[in-house]
């Protein structure tokens, strides 16, 4: 389960129309318990691509990166965490455009 403590969200521009739909970068810090693998002192966020299309919305693409060093950690999301990401996109790109 994710435990997210904050986030920002961005609309990334496409100037020539090459790709189908909206995309949106997320920036989501998380709070991950000490006992996990996962867990740094240094603090933890997932750099996210959310992707809107008349389909529906995606998540394209997600990085975990520690925050002091931005080093980027070859772990992946599970399949809960990802659908709770999504959902979390889902309910938060509109914000990037107001």
């Amino acid at each position: 389960m994710l435990t997210i403590t904050g986030f920002s969200v961005e609309y990334i521009k496409d100037p020539f129309g090459i790709l189908p739909g909206k995309r949106y970068e997320f920036l989501v810090d998380i709070e991950i318990d000490e006992e996990d693998e996962l867990y740094s002192e240094k603090g933890i966020y997932i750099r996210a691509l959310y992707s809107v299309e008349e389909s529906g919305g995606r998540v394209v693409k997600h990085e975990l990166i520690e925050k002091e060093t931005e080093r980027r950690l070859d772990f992946e999301l599970e399949d809960e965490e990802e659908s709770e990401l999504a959902a979390f996109c889902e309910e938060h790109y509109g914000e990037a455009e107001k």
